[in-house]
């Protein structure tokens, strides 16, 4: 006990840089990385909406992506996915919207909603092809 009460500073250190460690993994979420997106698409035919605005979209996006604005998914997305346990992948440029549309879809009753973690960007970091409008 003597030793944990001298050396206080030290264990908080430890502690610290555990929780660092961690803190990755933790804030990850259930985000997609590119390759099990593209399993996705091609083994269970999954949806692909791009929550971007329309500029963004137009500028570049996944191929075979359906642009819909964060703004409009809960007035449109029924018109897009009719079938909801249709598997429904949401993208943007960072991550950030599209893990926010997938919490929405969700709320409508989608049940197969996911989002690609770092978006576009990890899209063409894993040097997937995209396509412009």
């Amino acid at each position: 006990m003597n030793f944990l009460l001298e050396n206080w500073m030290l264990l908080l250190v430890a502690l610290a840089s555990g929780v660092a460690l961690m803190l990755p993994v933790l804030t990850q979420g259930s985000g997609l990385d590119p390759q099990t997106m593209v399993q996705l698409m091609n083994r269970d035919k999954a949806v692909v909406i791009d929550v971007c605005e329309p500029d963004e979209f137009a500028r570049g996006h996944v191929i075979g992506a359906k642009n819909l604005p964060l703004a409009q998914v809960d007035e449109k997305l029924a018109q897009l996915v009719k079938n909801k346990s249709t598997h429904v992948i949401m993208v943007c440029q960072v991550g950030a919207r599209s893990a926010r549309a997938a919490a929405a879809a969700r709320k409508l009753g989608y049940e197969n909603v996911q989002s690609l973690s770092g978006g576009l960007r990890a899209w063409v970091a894993a040097a997937m092809p995209t396509e412009k409008a």
